[in-house]
């Protein structure tokens, strides 16, 4: 059996993520020494920056990523509809609940 204690993901912002991108794709940093330097993971700052660029090829929708920005839009509608469906979901059964009460 495994006795490695299991950490969670850290959590990293927009802004962190696109300020890591910049010493690489602006400062001339490698991506070992942003990472290093970040106390990130080298395949995170990878991840950040093939998000950042953007589709390689854009014909290819199926595979296309993404950018950061899109990304964090994305979870935030996510996270808007299912803010929206719960209130909708609450609202018919008050509707029903008034309902059975007026007749």
């Amino acid at each position: 059996m495994n006795n490695q204690i299991k950490r969670p993901n850290p959590k990293f912002t927009l802004e962190f993520k696109q300020d890591a991108v910049k010493l690489v794709t602006e400062k001339g940093y490698t991506h070992q020494q942003a990472a290093d330097s970040l106390g990130i993971s080298l395949s995170a700052i990878g991840r950040w920056s093939r998000a950042g660029r953007g589709p390689t090829n854009p014909s290819s929708t199926k595979t296309a990523t993404m950018n950061l920005a899109d990304q964090a839009e994305l979870l935030r509608l996510r996270k808007e509809i299912e803010q929206l469906r719960m209130e909708r979901e609450i609202i018919k059964k008050a509707a029903v609940f008034f309902a059975k009460e007026i007749v």
